[in-house]
């Protein structure tokens, strides 16, 4: 049984918590609409964070930070994950993340996940916004 989970209006980091703990059950999760999910802070903030970590790494050795929003959400998941693991590396493999809804997904039921959404929004980010700042041709 494939879970689907709409990121639409959902804090990134409260998001992937729920579904690092669902794929470490077991579970198969997808998640659509990635490039709506929200990132907490000021735009100044949250760029600037996102630029670092992309600008970390050396062009040959590493660390290599996404630019999509999908691979931005999919790597905060293994973020979660005890990646140093088996059992982490296996859960990993059961999270698809997709930009947009694919169409063997428009009419499955979508999970909204309630603990994971922000009452007030005073200042966010979206991550479409965040990987267009970065440079991703996804949108």
């Amino acid at each position: 049984m494939v879970t689907v989970i709409d990121a639409d209006g959902n804090v990134i980091g409260r998001l992937c918590t729920s579904v690092a703990k669902k794929i470490l059950s077991g579970e198969e999760v997808v998640i659509v609409n990635a490039e709506k999910a929200i990132v907490t802070g000021s735009k100044e903030a949250v760029f600037a964070g996102y630029k670092q970590k992309k600008d970390r790494g050396k062009v040959i050795h590493g660390p290599f930070y996404p630019r999509r929003a999908d691979l931005i959400l999919k790597r905060t998941v293994r973020g979660m994950l005890p990646w140093d693991h088996t059992r982490g590396r296996d859960a990993y493999r059961r999270v698809k993340v997709y930009v947009g809804v694919p169409k063997e997904f428009e009419a499955a039921e979508k999970v909204k996940l309630m603990g994971a959404t922000k009452l007030s929004r005073e200042r966010y980010v979206t991550l479409g916004e965040v990987s267009t700042y970065l440079g991703s041709k996804v949108r």
